[in-house]
């Protein structure tokens, strides 16, 4: 089935679907790097696409990619890739692994955007010390 067929069954009917604020509507789907409901970042329609998780031991990301083929076993169609290096190797590493596919360039911004938010997020959090006045 085609990727537009499949949006226009299911961008009204999803399990996935969250009502937002004015009118936005939004979704939790995998792979779906702005969690927006919309054709270009929907997870489900098309035969290639990116996520990036954070990783199961909070050090980390992991990049989800789904391979064209395969969309009868939809368990095998999912390859896992852990990138547990400093932040400037796992950027270069999500910029390579978007440009080689041809349809999905697009979404190489919003891959690191989201990256960048879950290594910020596991930084740990360092506790200021409140200055004291020196007295006169």
């Amino acid at each position: 089935m085609s990727s537009h067929l499949t949006w226009a069954i299911i961008r009204n009917n999803s399990a996935f679907l969250r009502k937002g604020a004015r009118g936005c509507s939004f979704t939790t789907e995998a792979n779906n790097l702005k969690g927006k409901n919309s054709f270009k970042y929907n997870g489900l329609i098309h035969k290639q696409t990116f996520g990036v998780e954070a990783a199961k031991d909070g050090k980390g990301v992991v990049i989800v990619t789904k391979k064209a083929r395969g969309g009868r076993k939809p368990s095998k169609s999912m390859a896992r890739v852990e990138l547990k290096k400093d932040a400037r190797r796992t950027f270069a590493t999500i910029s390579k692994t978007i440009s080689k596919s041809k349809d999905r360039r697009g979404l190489k911004m919003a891959a690191l955007r989201r990256a960048s938010a879950i290594l910020q997020s596991q930084k740990p959090v360092v506790a200021k010390k409140a200055h004291k006045k020196k007295r006169e």
